[in-house]
């Protein structure tokens, strides 16, 4: 009797205590659901914080508030950068990437930079220069501000770089304003070399403002240069003057490309290549990778044209990181697709040769195929080193 009534009291505390367990996972489980919940809120609302202060800094950008000088871009509260590299590197396909972002305005070539430079080998029409270049080269200006009253005694290269970035303010606005949308608030310019001095004129113009570089092999560039040269010489409606002998060569390669190469012929008029196409990649990408750390600091980054073909989200991520933007990678894969090769072809495959389009082919190492034993020497003598500076050879033997 005494062992059933034990027996008893043990199988009811037992599942008194079975009960009490369950109540508590109950309870974790609720308390779990809880701390999910708050959470979620948290992060929502870190979010609509975010948003917030991005209008913000977009409102203020609209009034002006603080600007008074050629100050930092964070003065204004609108966020500017520049795309720069040499022609062909992939400064329009990187503008086009990064401008697919809801939040990023980069739609064009601003012609900002670049003071002395020809812009334009057209002749009979009054050749373009670029804004700084119309602002520092304008008599009427200086003699203004050496004669006005508000003006006068002071450093006229002072005035000018302030009313140089006053007017890079004023067109982003605009531009902002009426295309923008909602949501933009981050505004970049495409700005190919056309000098050596690039990054300083940026540093002195606009401080603040965030430089991307973006960096492709220069054979490769070299390739893509002279099609492009074609494709914009004189006789074909262009502006480029071209050599009878370089446009022979052009009719040539676009008979038959594989006889063409079949037969060791150059793309290239040999001068062209050595003083053209070779020392300007060298002269202008040494000074930028020497320049950006130097005069710009956190504010500079690079992108490699080949890594960007390898491995786009991830570039694209780390870029948009860069900037200031949503770097998710929903976001960034929205971008790459946006502007890939494919898309901006209609459907045309990377690799497959145009040589009268913009996009002509879209690869890395075309060099290899285009280039003839002369061609390797010759770009060798002038841009060995920086190559291998560069990543692109491991040692002179190429």
């Amino acid at each position: 009797m005494r062992a059933r009534k034990f027996a008893g009291r043990v199988r009811s505390y037992a599942a008194r205590r079975a009960r009490a367990l369950l109540g508590d996972e109950e309870n974790l489980r609720a308390a779990q659901q809880k701390i999910a919940e708050k959470n979620e809120r948290m992060v929502r609302l870190r979010e609509q914080l975010s948003n917030k202060e991005r209008e913000i800094s977009r409102l203020r950008s609209r009034v002006g508030e603080g600007q008074t000088n050629a100050a930092s871009s964070v003065e204004t509260g609108m966020p500017v950068f520049f795309i720069i590299g040499f022609a062909k590197s992939g400064t329009s396909w990187l503008m086009r990437t990064l401008n697919y972002h809801p939040e990023i305005l980069c739609t064009g070539e601003g012609l900002f930079f670049g003071r002395g430079a020809d812009l334009d080998q057209r002749r009979g029409t009054v050749a373009p220069s670029s804004l700084y270049g119309v602002f520092a080269d304008s008599e009427h200006l200086r003699a203004w501000l050496q004669k006005s009253a508000w003006t006068r005694g002071d450093d006229p290269e002072e005035h000018i770089t302030n009313l140089t970035h006053t007017a890079i303010d004023y067109v982003f606005g605009q531009k902002l304003d009426r295309t923008g949308g909602a949501r933009k608030w981050i505004v970049g310019d495409k700005t190919p070399f056309v000098s050596e001095e690039t990054i300083e004129e940026i540093e002195r113009i606009y401080p603040g403002a965030k430089v991307i570089h973006i960096i492709r092999d220069g054979r490769d560039v070299a390739v893509s240069a002279v099609h492009h040269m074609w494709n914009h010489a004189v006789d074909a409606g262009g502006h480029l003057t071209v050599s009878p002998e370089e446009l022979e060569t052009r009719d040539a390669y676009r008979r038959d490309p594989e006889t063409f190469r079949a037969d060791g012929r150059s793309l290239f008029d040999e001068g062209r290549l050595r003083n053209g196409f070779a020392r300007s990649w060298y002269d202008m990408t040494t000074r930028a990778i020497e320049d950006g750390p130097r005069l710009l600091g956190k504010n500079y980054t690079e992108v490699r044209y080949e890594d960007l073909l390898e491995r786009p989200v991830e570039e694209t991520r780390r870029l948009l990181a860069f900037l200031g933007a949503d770097a998710g990678e929903e976001a960034a894969k929205k971008c790459v697709d946006a502007a890939s090769f494919e898309t901006w072809t209609k459907g045309r495959e990377r690799g497959k040769e145009e040589s009268t389009a913009f996009l002509r082919k879209g690869v890395a190492g075309d060099w290899k195929e285009s280039f003839t034993e002369a061609d390797k020497r010759v770009f060798k003598e002038v841009t060995g080193d920086l190559l291998i500076r560069l990543g692109y050879e491991k040692d002179g033997g190429w």
